[in-house]
């Protein structure tokens, strides 16, 4: 358990590089702070879900928003760009190597983990897809908190937006929809 614990570290130093490659200096967000922003993200959402009536495994939730970014760790944080190269397949696959390494001294909970970030990578459960627009909602909450601080040229970020469909209930559609457009709007604010 030790040595996952100490390399799960890194995530704390390990910039998310969609921030650097637009000219952001090092530091902006890491992938840690990404992975406590969805993680908040997420809870506020199945919370708002829940009290809508649709039952939501808000523990679930919370761990998968934790562990989805994992394999970062040994793979990196792959901006957008890289998968155009790479291609979805090839990534996936290798961030799923990636994580069963990181996971294998792990302990008791190292199969429960597997089965959550698989879960989440096929986007199989309405907990998955919920982190997967916590995920979004944290990447357009962080570019906005950028651009109001002054960051230009951050416009391909937005365009997740644009198509996003996480093929959620109408509920927790609505409540993802309305989080969105609040932050469109308060972009629309300073722009």
């Amino acid at each position: 358990m030790l040595s996952t614990l100490i390399e799960l570290q890194r995530l704390k130093r390990l910039d998310r590089t969609g921030w650097t490659l637009r000219g952001l200096p090092n530091g902006t967000e890491s992938v840690a702070a990404h992975s406590f922003g969805v993680c908040v993200t997420a809870m506020m959402l199945a919370d708002e879900i829940q009290s809508r009536g649709l039952e939501v495994d808000i523990a679930r939730v919370l761990r998968m928003a934790l562990i989805h970014d994992w394999a970062e760790t040994r793979v990196g944080d792959m901006p957008k760009t890289a998968t155009d190269y790479f291609g979805a397949d090839s990534r996936m696959h290798a961030e799923s190597r990636a994580f069963a390494d990181i996971i294998e001294t792990t302990g008791a909970g190292a199969s429960e983990y597997e089965t959550i970030f698989q879960e989440y990578e096929q986007r199989n459960s309405i907990e998955a897809r919920l982190v997967k627009a916590a995920d979004v909602l944290d990447l357009l909450i962080q570019a906005y908190a950028l651009e109001r601080a002054g960051a230009r040229g951050l416009d391909e970020f937005w365009e997740v937006a644009q198509n996003a469909d996480f093929q959620l209930p109408p509920v927790a559609e609505e409540v993802v929809r309305k989080t969105l457009s609040a932050i469109l709007s308060a972009r629309g604010e300073i722009n």
